[in-house]
């Protein structure tokens, strides 16, 4: 009876957020990145993108499937460090000559030589799940996503914020981190990657779908899997839904993550 009323209140909790958590208030200045998306991106974070086998990894695969004839043209790197904010990457030393992303694997685990020069088109950035909102941390997120930016920038690449998710059991941290960077990035016109309302619209619709790691913080394969398809449409403008790339999940689980995936990227961007 104690398990049973305890679900029940926590699937309360998140009904009644539900309805202020699935957008932020202040609304997305850059919504697309255009017909030229970036085929190559360097994924800087912490532990968020680096479980199941690396959000990055189940990206490239759903691009690839998506446009099968030029596959090769899609690569993402992850530089992760566990726990980490932003403060913690020297994001200036990942863009060295010869060092991150010169050589990558195929599909055949060939070592493959990367060209020379521009080896990414993208920079995705992450800060730590509670740094946007910290009370001590949270203008370092704000320092940090200007200097970042600029970095980025400096490269020729472009600088995407990726908005995390609540914890399990704080739904209330969905719209405060979605305000976070979406402010964000209106004040660096960087494209924000609303992960953490698709995390939110998803466990209103069907909160018995397990989303989480035991921790209520990390991602399970469902979890990444979500949000590997809100960083396929943000990227590509395109749906996830129909893609035959499932990360091993059954069919009609994937199909609702994807579909999830493109509803909440098509309300957060006013499309």
């Amino acid at each position: 009876m104690t398990r049973i009323l305890s679900t029940l209140l926590i699937a309360a909790a998140i009904a009644a957020a539900a309805p202020v958590a699935l957008q932020a208030q202040t609304r997305p200045k850059v919504t697309t990145l255009g017909p030229d998306f970036p085929k190559t991106e360097m994924f800087v974070g912490n532990s968020f993108f680096y479980y199941n086998n690396g959000l990055p990894g189940h990206l490239t695969l759903l691009e690839k499937a998506a446009d099968p004839e030029n596959k090769a043209r899609y690569r993402a790197t992850m530089v992760t460090i566990g726990g980490s904010g932003f403060d913690w990457h020297d994001v200036e030393s990942y863009f060295r000559p010869k060092a991150v992303g010169s050589y990558s694997f195929d599909d055949n685990n060939v070592v493959v030589f990367n060209p020379p020069g521009k080896l990414f088109d993208a920079a995705v950035m992450m800060d730590c799940s509670q740094c946007p909102i910290h009370p001590q941390l949270k203008s370092v997120f704000t320092e940090y996503a200007r200097k970042n930016s600029e970095i980025v920038r400096s490269h020729s690449a472009t600088p995407i914020l990726f908005m995390s998710w609540a914890y399990e059991d704080k739904p209330e941290m969905t719209q405060q981190l979605a305000e976070a960077y979406t402010v964000a990035g209106n004040d660096n016109n960087a494209l924000v990657i609303p992960a953490g309302l698709a995390f939110a619209r998803m466990r209103a619709r069907q909160p018995e779908l397990n989303l989480y790691q035991p921790d209520k913080r990390h991602p399970s394969l469902a979890g990444t899997y979500l949000a590997a398809c809100v960083t396929f449409t943000a990227l590509t403008g395109r749906s996830p839904v129909g893609n035959s790339y499932l990360a091993g999940l059954d069919a009609p689980t994937a199909t609702l993550l994807q579909t999830v995936a493109w509803e909440t990227t098509q309300d957060y961007y006013g499309k």
